[in-house]
């Protein structure tokens, strides 16, 4: 899938009660806990960025789809 992961993740039990009427979280530990999951996404996307045709590159489609070899 090509697909890369965060290895952190957060769950909110019930989490209809857990937002103000604006839409904003309510404070509490859920709120710090998905925090801390988007910061450390976001930190994965800075390491990420610019380097996807690398990453994505696959050693067995490079003669099929004509693709440079980089390997």
């Amino acid at each position: 899938m090509r697909m890369f992961t965060i290895p952190n993740q957060s769950s909110v039990a019930k989490a209809y009660e857990q937002f103000n009427d604006d839409g904003t979280m309510k404070e509490s530990s859920y709120r710090e806990r998905v925090i801390d999951v988007m910061e450390e996404l976001f930190k994965f996307t800075l390491l990420l960025r610019g380097n996807m045709d690398y990453l994505v590159q696959r050693y067995s489609e490079a003669e099929t789809f004509n693709l440079p070899e980089k390997l």
